[in-house]
């Protein structure tokens, strides 16, 4: 059982407190909800974790203790898609797989692709692809290391029903393997979690 956990989290960023005394906990097979309103602190927290920005008090804790750093056992997928437009969407995958393996093992590019949907556009340019598509290449990369610790600002952007319900299915089988979620959305996420709402916009 992996146990992730927070004391007393308190964040900066340029010089404004953005989160202070924050605890939380989340276990192997948990998904944890972060909502709270636009700048309430969402992305700066989900930043944090994966290692991004530094603390300015605090600690984060992992359980059972390990060689790897907290950011070695995580997949962070932010805002931003992250995928370089001049490689199709399947050299995209190589390249993450190749950087973020470290001997874990995944599904192969395309049939990470396939997972989402995207066998048909596995061979485009990213460039050539909708925001949809683009999100969804990007959640691949979830797909072809293995890591326990997901880490997902708002999943669902750009998606239509039928993606939403894919990703929703991607994070369900990561959680019933033992792997744990923290996602911080404005849109119901159909799946159980507990929810750690952010207060103050700061």
């Amino acid at each position: 059982m992996m146990r992730l956990s927070a004391s007393r989290l308190t964040i900066e960023r340029g010089g404004r407190t953005i989160l202070r005394n924050l605890d939380f906990a989340v276990d192997s097979g948990e998904m944890l909800i972060v909502t709270g309103r636009n700048g309430a602190g969402k992305s700066t927290l989900l930043r944090a974790l994966a290692g991004l920005l530094p603390l300015a008090s605090g600690a984060l804790a992992l359980s059972p203790s390990s060689e790897d750093s907290i950011a070695e056992q995580t997949h962070y997928i932010g805002h931003a898609d992250a995928l370089k437009n001049s490689l199709t969407a399947a050299e995209n995958l190589e390249f993450f797989a190749a950087l973020l393996d470290l001997g874990r093992g995944g599904l192969e590019p395309y049939a990470a692709l396939d997972s989402f949907g995207l066998r048909h556009v596995a061979d485009l340019p990213a460039a050539y692809l909708s925001a949809g598509q683009k999100r969804r290449a990007a959640l691949a990369k979830l797909l072809v290391a293995r890591r326990p610790i997901w880490l997902l600002d708002e999943p669902t952007t750009a998606l239509d029903t039928a993606s939403q319900a894919l990703i929703l299915s991607v994070i369900g089988a990561h959680l019933a393997a033992g792997g744990l979620v923290v996602a911080s959305t404005h849109a119901r996420l159909d799946l159980p979690a507990r929810e750690l709402q952010l207060g103050a916009a700061a």
